[in-house]
């Protein structure tokens, strides 16, 4: 797994900033006035950050930063001045390490923070730094254009150095955090892999190491899944060489007899469109599609590392859809495991049909106080919404309400979107049920409303369609390029709220 960059946190008082190796980060406020540790610097390198925040061109808002490099009186090879804007809130503290984080090269760096917020959001500035350094190099062997030496070693700092006037109480402060950002890795980690690599006896074993963290986990192969009745799911593996599974996390560390919330997550590890074939012009990024699944299993960590005073059950479908000779077929009809009959249309719509199985399973096994299922479903999403939020769908108004404060707060843009019975009624079929798609026109909602109809009535529910946001092309505030970990932080605060508040 790739390693969180070390952070320690240690007393501000009594330090020569001058003798810091490395990259020395310090901060300037809203109106560019110099903070303690920046006067200091300003003081030893002549004048230098006076200048800087005295410049037309400076503009001293959130995320802002300049990099002065090998400055003369320093043992550093830079010091970054940034800032967290007149107004610093968590949107600006994430904004303002991401920043930070982008603006580093390698080696040691040390964060000056004396004075400069509260605990709380300079945690949160330290957070993004950490997320924002994540370099997946698993398989990189020559190293890059930037001299990096590859075989896992990152191209950011190998150590980050916090001062702090309460060092112990900021570090105490950003424990959850730490725990969160091994989740977000742990999700960027299984996303950015190789299908390949990740194959669903991969995935499961990797599952199956939360075992060590006192996450419980069971593993539904075939033989089970076919008693179950699960032949939705079933269906859609049948074409590959791949055993199709249902894995079951479950964290119960809140009240006895306390209802959990239950996470469901797609996993399907590779998706080639199966005999509805993809194009293969960007086939490539279909090793993400098993995103939902990824984001289900990064929760749980991160709940298990922080120790959450709350149940929580995360079930995950994990299939490979290919086309071979024993690949489904346009025009097959299944059966789910809830008992209705599915025609499939387009094999390409593959990840409804293994959700549909994987929910209702979760609710007969688990009775869950509430559920959330996160699926790569539709290319319908990104037309709507772009790369810029989640599509989510609720059953209450209530739910969506708490949905969206901790998305919010998270910093994990999502749009809710509508359902209704027109929409359900475009999945009507003339020989099952219903089918497995309703046309073009709406076809995210469709495929919400297609999961609908397998959730229990008196069941919360929330979908969410993460096909626009599980990959950044260009990089986030807070990601690289590739896999970003969306939702992992969303639904963590969710259970902070919901359940441990």
């Amino acid at each position: 797994m790739t390693a969180v960059p070390p952070i320690d946190f240690a007393p501000e008082k009594g330090r020569d900033l001058t003798a810091a190796e490395g990259t020395l980060v310090v901060f300037a406020d809203g109106k560019g006035k110099l903070g303690v540790a920046a006067k200091a610097i300003d003081k030893a390198t002549g004048g230098a950050l006076s200048r800087v925040v005295g410049d037309p061109e400076f503009k001293p808002r959130s995320g802002a930063v300049h990099r002065l490099a090998y400055p003369s009186g320093m043992a550093a090879k830079a010091v970054i001045l940034a800032c967290l804007g007149s107004a610093p809130d968590r949107g600006a503290a994430r904004k303002t390490g991401g920043a930070v984080a982008k603006a580093l090269g390698k080696g040691e760096v040390t964060v000056c923070t004396a004075g400069v917020a509260s605990e709380p959001l300079i945690a949160e500035l330290i957070w993004a730094l950490a997320l924002r350094l994540y370099d997946f190099r698993d398989y990189k062997t020559d190293g890059d254009e930037n001299g990096d030496s590859g075989n896992g070693v990152t191209s950011g700092p190998r150590r980050v150095t916090v001062l702090a006037r309460g060092a112990r109480g900021l570090g105490r402060a950003f424990a959850p955090f730490a725990a969160l950002a091994e989740g977000v890795f742990f999700t960027r980690d299984l996303v950015n892999e190789p299908a390949n690599r990740l194959t669903t006896d991969e995935f499961a074993e990797r599952l199956e190491d939360l075992r060590d963290l006192g996450v419980e986990v069971e593993v539904l192969g075939e033989a089970e899944l076919e008693k179950l009745g699960a032949r939705a799911l079933l269906a859609v593996g049948q074409g590959s060489a791949a055993e199709s599974k249902i894995v079951v996390m479950k964290w119960l560390g809140g009240k006895k007899k306390q209802a959990p919330l239950a996470l469901v997550g797609k996993g399907v590890v590779f998706d080639t469109g199966g005999i509805s074939i993809k194009p293969a012009g960007g086939m490539e990024e279909m090793t993400m599609d098993m995103g939902g699944a990824g984001v289900v299993a990064g929760v749980m960590r991160a709940l298990a590392l922080r120790k959450a005073a709350a149940n929580v059950v995360g079930v995950v479908g994990l299939v490979e859809n290919m086309p071979d000779a024993k690949a489904q077929r346009p025009g097959d009809i299944v059966k789910s495991m809830k008992g209705d009959t599915v025609e499939v249309i387009n094999t390409d719509a593959e990840g409804r049909l293994v959700l549909c199985d994987a929910l209702w399973y979760t609710q007969q096994s688990f009775k869950p106080r509430a559920i959330i299922d996160l699926a790569t479903l539709t290319g319908a999403i990104v037309i709507a919404l772009g790369h810029h939020n989640a599509g989510y769908y609720a059953n209450d108004d209530g739910f969506a309400a708490e949905f969206a404060a901790a998305a919010e707060a998270a910093g994990d843009a999502a749009w809710r979107m509508p359902l209704g019975k027109p929409y359900a009624e475009q999945l009507k079929s003339r020989l099952a049920d219903l089918k497995n798609v309703g046309g073009r026109a709406g076809g995210s909602v469709t495929a919400a409303e297609f999961l609908h109809r397998f959730v229990a009535e008196g069941t919360l529910w929330i979908h969410i369609d993460i096909a626009g946001v599980t990959l950044a092309n260009g990089g986030t505030d807070l990601a690289p390029k590739g896999a970003t970990g969306w939702g992992v932080a969303a639904l963590d605060q969710l259970v902070r709220d919901k359940l441990e508040g």
